[in-house]
C-alpha cells in the first residue's frame, strides 16, 4: 500500500509543493497545513508493506509462511534470504491495518481539509489482501463501530470516519461540499461504478491541466452513510472473477476519489477556497498464468492488468528520477495506459 502526497490548489489555480514538518521516518507522507513556506520541499512517495496471514485453503494445503518480518527493522525476508527495506513493515490484519492507517493514512486526510492533494496505492499479486485491506470487500450490512480482529474495517471506511470527524470539528463559518467519484480501468475500458451504464471517456482538460474523465459522476455526499453507499454500491458493480489463486479476484483497477471544496466565512479570510481531492487506487493483482490457470477472458484480462501495471510502475521509476524528470524535454510515459 503506496502512500504519495501531492500538490496542493488553491482558488486562484496556483500550486504550491506540499511540505513537511514531521519526523521524515516515522511519518513520511504525513503533512500539515500550517507550516513554514521556508520549510516548503516535496514529500516523498511512502512504501509500507503489509503481509496477511495465512488463509484457510493454504493452511489446509499446509502452506507455511515465506516471509520473515525483522523485528527490529522495517524489512523482510524471504526464504531465499533476499532482504527487502520500506518505510513500514506491518504482518497480520486488525491492530496492524489500524497501525497502517494511523501512520501512513491519517496525516493525508488532514491535510485534505487544508488543500493538499494525495493518493493512496494498493499494489500486490492477486490473492494478496489488497481490498480486503482498502475495505471495499467490507460486509455492507455492519456500521463503522463494528469491527473485529478478523474484520478489521479497512483504509477506506477510516478515511471516511476520520473525514467526517474532522468536518464536524471546523469553525461554525466553514462551510464544506464533499463529492466522490468511483470508477474502474477494465481491459483499458473506463466504467463509471456509480452510474455504470454511462460511457466514460478520457479527454485533455480544457485548461491545459491534465486529464478529465467526460461522463464520469461526482456524487455529491453529506453524511458518512451516503459516502459508505456510494462505495457499497460502485464496490458491487465492479468486474470481479474467480481464478485458481483467488475465488473472488478484482479484475479490474479500482479508484475511489474524494473531492473537498471547503470555503471560509471568517474574518480572517472570507470567501476563502479550497479544494482538494484524494484517490484511494485498489489496483488488480498481478498475475502469472501459470499459477492463476486463467484461460480465455480470464487470461487477456490477466495480460490487460500487467500491463497497466507495468505502465505504473514505469511511471513511478521516471517520478523518482531526480535527474531523468528535471532533464530538459524529459519524458514521462502517463500515456502508455489509461491507469496512468
Amino acid at each position: 500500500c503506496g502512500v504519495e502526497a501531492m500538490e496542493m490548489e488553491t482558488e486562484a489555480g496556483g500550486r504550491v509543493a506540499a511540505k513537511e514538518n514531521v519526523d521524515p521516518v516515522a511519518n513520511r507522507g504525513a503533512i500539515s497545513p500550517e507550516m513554514d513556506a521556508h520549510e516548503e520541499k516535496e514529500l516523498p512517495v511512502t512504501v509500507a508493506l503489509m503481509v496477511r496471514p495465512l488463509v484457510g485453503a493454504e493452511l489446509v494445503d499446509g502452506c507455511r509462511e515465506c516471509v520473515s518480518v525483522h523485528a527490529t527493522e522495517p524489512s523482510v525476508s524471504l526464504v531465499s534470504e533476499h532482504k527487502f527495506t520500506y518505510d513500514h513493515v506491518y504482518h497480520g490484519s486488525g491492530a496492524s491495518e489500524k497501525a497502517l492507517y494511523a501512520q501512513c493514512v491519517e496525516p493525508l486526510v488532514r491535510g485534505l481539509l487544508g488543500g493538499y492533494n494525495a493518493t493512496v496505492l494498493a499494489y500486490g499479486q492477486t490473492g494478496s489482501g489488497k481490498t480486503f485491506t482498502m475495505g471495499t470487500a467490507r460486509d455492507a450490512s455492519r456500521d463503522f463501530a463494528s469491527e473485529t480482529e478478523r474484520e478489521p474495517l479497512g483504509v477506506i471506511p477510516r478515511v471516511m470516519r476520520t473525514l467526517f470527524e474532522r468536518v464536524a470539528a471546523l469553525p461554525g463559518d466553514t462551510s464544506v461540499a464533499i463529492k466522490v467519484g468511483f470508477i474502474e480501468i477494465h481491459k483499458e475500458e473506463i466504467r463509471d461504478l456509480l452510474r455504470p451504464k454511462s460511457a466514460v471517456t478520457l479527454r485533455d482538460a480544457p485548461d491545459g491541466g491534465g486529464v478529465a474523465l467526460v461522463g464520469a459522476r461526482e456524487k455529491e455526499v453529506r453524511t458518512i452513510e451516503e459516502m459508505a453507499k456510494a462505495l457499497r454500491d460502485g464496490s458491487n458493480a465492479r468486474a470481479t472473477a474467480a481464478t485458481g489463486m483467488n475465488d473472488r479476484s478484482s479484475r479490474s483497477h479500482a479508484i475511489f476519489t474524494i473531492h473537498v471544496e471547503t470555503v471560509s466565512a471568517g474574518a480572517d479570510a472570507p470567501g476563502d477556497v479550497t479544494r482538494a481531492k484524494m484517490h484511494l487506487v485498489d489496483l488488480a493483482g498481478s498475475e502469472r498464468a501459470k499459477r492463476t490457470k486463467a484461460e480465455g477472458a480470464r487470461l487477456q484480462e490477466g495480460i490487460q492488468i500487467n500491463k497497466g501495471l507495468l505502465a505504473l510502475g514505469n511511471v513511478i521509476s521516471a517520478l523518482g528520477d531526480d535527474k531523468r524528470r528535471r532533464a530538459k524535454g524529459a519524458h514521462v510515459p502517463y500515456r502508455d495506459s489509461k491507469l496512468t
